[in-house]
């Protein structure tokens, strides 16, 4: 859609090297949800898992919003403690703990006016969660050892790689403080769920490490190409830039080759016949239309069987059978 190659646009203007990358139809549905929410005042929870991007999520809602020219500040609620993440967050009086040897602004009061980005909410203690929805629901905050509440101006957006409705049926998470932060949901899909999309991510991170590296490589062969669509990537879209950035370290020839992929790489490998020819996002969509159909055949045409295989939900099966045009 013109709207997201806009989305991409006013990204690389206003962020330099951010960028989220994809043609696929679940990262476009992400697109659509940024560019509707992105300038408005509502809270948001980005969920997915562990490497899929959510912090990108996070600054692209702030830097296409109003809000764009004030601070973006994050907070990783897992990587404080829960003796100090009090203190962090909303500050403290001098006084008001043994070590508080003067007054000391939060992280709530770094970002007035701008956005505030809590990563990985589920780790936040139970009892801290209470200050933090009347942060959010009343627009004030009481920093520590204080009585007095202070204004504030900031629009949340949280994130997690946990199931916060599993979270607030055992006791973990408050259900008012979920329900008040998922006034909009981003859900960020898996690379599974997006195979297309791992030749633009992967030629992305070649463009961007060569640069770094000052090395004279073009891109990556079709061998490896393959390995690395058919590779269930655990650790998503950050294992995949970092098995490039490695790779390129390793490689002293043109083309990436499958011998400068870890050796962890080097047994995954399907007998289906790839090549570039014509666009890469054809020959991307002819790889997986004979990836399925050869899966289909494998499990005599039991579509339930084939997603299992395939390792994606069958509404996305169904989905990819109709996109690549995939008759039974």
């Amino acid at each position: 859609m013109i709207e997201n190659q806009m989305l991409r646009n006013e990204l690389q203007r206003s962020t330099g090297d951010l960028k989220i990358i994809g043609k696929s139809h679940s990262i476009k549905r992400v697109f659509d949800i940024i560019r509707s929410v992105a300038d408005t005042e509502s809270t948001v929870l980005i969920t997915g898992r562990s490497g899929t991007g959510k912090e990108l999520v996070a600054k692209a809602l702030h830097f296409t919003s109003k809000r764009k020219n004030q601070p973006f500040v994050v907070v990783n609620c897992g990587a404080i403690s829960d003796y100090l993440i009090e203190s962090e967050l909303f500050g403290h009086k001098k006084g008001a703990f043994t070590g508080a040897v003067s007054d000391k602004d939060g992280f709530i009061k770094a970002a007035n006016g701008g956005t505030l980005f809590l990563d990985e909410i589920g780790e936040m203690p139970l009892n801290l969660q209470v200050k933090l929805l009347r942060a959010i629901q009343e627009k004030e905050y009481t920093p520590v050892g204080t009585t007095t509440s202070r204004p504030v101006n900031v629009r949340f957006i949280a994130s997690t790689n946990k199931d916060l409705v599993d979270e607030v049926k055992t006791g973990n998470f408050r259900e008012d403080l979920f329900y008040r932060l998922n006034v909009i949901e981003i859900k960020l899909p898996s690379l599974k769920d997006r195979p297309e999309d791992i030749p633009l991510l992967a030629n992305h991170f070649v463009d961007k490490y060569r640069k770094q590296m000052n090395k004279g490589i073009k891109g990556i062969s079709d061998e490896a190409m393959r390995i690395l669509i058919n590779h269930d990537w655990k650790g998503e879209v950050r294992e995949l830039e970092n098995v490039i950035e490695r790779a390129i370290i390793f490689s002293d020839n043109a083309y990436i080759e499958k011998s400068n992929l870890p050796e962890s790489f080097m047994g995954e490998d399907i007998n289906l016949n790839f090549s570039l020819s014509g666009s890469l996002e054809d020959s991307v969509k002819k790889y997986e239309r004979d990836i399925i159909i050869n899966a289909l055949e494998g499990n005599q045409f039991n579509k339930e069987k084939t997603a299992e295989d395939l390792k994606v939900g069958l509404s996305t099966l169904y989905r990819k059978l109709k996109e690549l045009n995939i008759k039974l």
